[in-house]
Formats: structure tokens, sequence, C-alpha cells
């Protein structure tokens, strides 16, 4: 089946965060807050979903599921459903799993915050590496932990782990770390973890009895060529790992609230169920099924287009934008810049979004939103139209 990756959608007026609740999320303005250009004239190129249509296998299936007329209480009671999981994560990663692991939640942000209690006390504190997604930090600061962070090393755009600082503050027991927060595919930098990498950092953890929680919701999002490992995988005894998987960034499904966790150690799963066994959509049940057992074709179709997507911006930085080092990441949507020697003189790096959305009309995220570390770049979600790509990146080369 051919899919049209062109094809630009109208999603004004559908309550979405991307189109209608920007001025709320990025700037915490008001509703009616008055910016230099109108609604319509913005370029949306911010948050982590996708400008493309949700696969047609999934539609088709919602839709085949409003034809049985009713929807009541759901909850996962036919196995099919984690067959079709444990396929795909077989297909995909060479990864046994197991079924009786997995918790569902309605996203992995939700998880996060119900995990943080569930695995580590008060006086306990978490480790990230930054830049970092902002929700691990808020998922800290929610439940009242202290979150230490580990800056990753970066040259000419490649980030690396900084062992000899995560070791230092793993072992410092005045920090008292009991939890590291592992992003891979990392976010915002794009970096997927090599075997050698997950298992030299899965090591520090497991000699110093440390939980991990392993982000990997961009897994599936790789560029050609490139692959992913579980760090489970790696780690098949360590009962101290939560996986944490989704269809929502893979498929456009961000609004369907189904993500995987994966919770090894019984105890803590038994906790988790007895607080948070929660009832499900029945369309988000039959979307999910449908995305992992008949959409392969049509992720392979969305890795092309996206894979283009990215040397076009490469090609477009290294001719305006040379020193920027701009590499193309290894996994998600999302492209990464440093723009230190560009912007100028007079913007404050710490309001690079609201610059960029007055100057040029372009919705992006800067660099201070995610948590330290990402000064001077920019984030922009690459995961819709070519045609608006362009319009986007002539604006930032004619506002720098």
């Amino acid at each position: 089946m051919k899919y049209n990756f062109d094809e630009i959608i109208d999603r004004k007026d559908t309550d979405a965060l991307n189109y209608d609740g920007w001025r709320q999320y990025i700037f915490k303005a008001d509703k009616d807050a008055q910016f230099a250009f109108a609604d319509n004239e913005f370029i949306r190129m911010w948050v982590a979903d996708m400008d493309f249509s949700t696969p047609p296998e999934v539609l088709n299936a919602i839709k085949a599921r409003l034809d049985r007329k009713i929807l009541g209480y759901t909850k996962v009671y036919d196995e099919e459903y984690y067959q079709i999981f444990k396929d795909w994560c077989q297909r995909h990663y060479d990864w046994t799993i197991d079924p009786r692991e997995i918790v569902l939640s309605p996203g992995i942000i939700p998880a996060l915050n119900r995990l943080v209690p569930l695995l580590i006390k008060e006086d306990e504190s978490i480790l990230i590496q930054t830049p970092s997604y902002t929700p691990f930090k808020q998922a800290g600061d929610y439940n009242s932990r202290q979150v230490i962070y580990s800056d990753l090393l970066e040259k000419d755009g490649e980030y690396a782990v900084d062992f000899a600082d995560m070791e230092r503050k793993i072992k410092d027991n005045s920090l008292n770390i009991k939890l590291f927060i592992l992003c891979n595919p990392q976010n915002p930098t794009g970096k997927v973890w090599t075997d050698e990498e997950l298992i030299k950092m899965g090591t520090l953890c497991v000699e110093n009895d440390i939980w991990m929680i392993s982000d990997e919701i961009h897994c599936d999002l790789l560029r050609n060529g490139v692959t992913h490992t579980p760090i489970a995988k790696l780690f098949p005894h360590y009962e101290k790992i939560v996986t944490c998987m989704a269809p929502s960034k893979t498929f456009n499904l961000a609004g369907n609230l189904m993500s995987h966790i994966f919770i090894k150690n019984e105890e803590i799963k038994k906790e988790w169920l007895r607080l948070y066994d929660d009832f499900i959509s029945p369309l988000s049940l039959v979307a999910t099924k449908a995305a992992y057992s008949q959409c392969d074709e049509w992720l392979k179709a969305l890795r092309n287009y996206l894979d283009d997507n990215f040397k076009l911006v490469q090609e477009f930085t290294q001719t305006h934008f040379p020193k920027a080092n701009f590499k193309i990441p290894d996994s998600t949507y999302l492209a990464w810049i440093n723009l230190v020697d560009y912007l100028p003189e007079d913007v404050d790096n710490q309001q690079l979004s609201l610059y960029f959305a007055n100057k040029t009309g372009i919705l992006l995220e800067g660099g201070n939103m995610f948590v330290s570390n990402g000064d001077n770049y920019i984030r922009i979600n690459l995961a819709c139209p070519r045609a608006i790509i362009k319009e986007g990146l002539e604006r930032i080369k004619n506002a720098l």
C-alpha cells in the first residue's frame, strides 16, 4: 500500500495540544494571549506527535469496533493482545518478552509518576542524564524526591555518557541515588545507546543495587540501518529493571493512552495492580492491536520518509549553519540543533521558544526546556510533510 506523508491535515479545532494548546503548554500563558503571528500563520514543529495521519489500518480497526455499537467498561481479557505485542518485540528486537510482566498505563508520564514512590523512599534520589526529557525530573519533583543530573558529553554533535561522572555520583553516599532513569533512544538528542554502553550503565546499577527505569518510547523510530537493544534484554535476571514502551510515538497514537510497562519484580507489580489496575478504552485496545499486527509496512514507509526529512535538514544546516555540526540522530523524528554560533547577541537562550515564535512564526522547543545542558539548542519535530519543513527552515534562516 502507498501512504501519503505529504498530506497536510487540518488539526484546527480538534483540541489538539499541538494546534490549540501551545500557548498554555509552551509559554504557560492564557489561551487568548497575543503573539506576533495569527494562529493560522504558525508552523508547529514542537510537541512530539506527528502531523501525519494515523495508519489507515488502525483507523479501520477503530471504525470496525464502533460498528459493534457498545463502548462499555473494558480491560484486556483476550490473550491475543499480549501475543501480538510479544510477536512485535520478537520481530523487531529479537527480544523474547514475558507478557506476565506487563502492566498497562495511560502513558509513560503517568507511569513515571506512579513508579517513583513504588521504587524508592522519600530520602532516596534519582539520577538522570541531561539534556533530559523534562518529565523525568518532574516525576522526582512530583514525588518530593531529589533529582541528580549527569551531563552527557558532546563533541561535534555526537553525544556520549560521562561514565566517570555517573559512577562518582552513584557511589557518593551523600547523594543516596537509588533510581536511574534511562532514555533509550535518548530524548532530545536521538542517541541510541550501544550494547556496550548499556552494559556499562546497567552494570553500574546492578553493582550498586540501583533501580532502573528505561523509557524506550522512541525505539521503533530508528534510522534505516540502526538497531535498538532493550536494556532488559541484556540483564534478563536483574529484577530492578522497569521497561516502558508504547505505540504512541510510532503510530501517532498519543491520544490513545496505552503504554506497556514491564515490571519484573513481583512485589512491585502486585502493588501497581492494587493501586492502578485501570479500565481502558475499547477503541485504544483495538487500535493498539492493529498497530502492532498490521502496520509493519506503514512503519517502514514512515522511516524512509523521516530519513529523507533528516537528510534535507542536514543539507540545509551544512549550507547555512555549518558550525551547528548537525548530525542525523539514530532515532526519533526530532532534530536537536546547536545554534550558539548563529543566535543574535541580544537573544536570551532561556527564551528561544518565545524568540522563534515572535520572530519567525515557528513553534519549537528551546534547549532550556530539557532540564539542563541544552542552552542554545532548539528541538524541532520533523514528523510533518516536507513542504512544511522547507518553509520552517527558510523562516529560521531568514531570522538568523
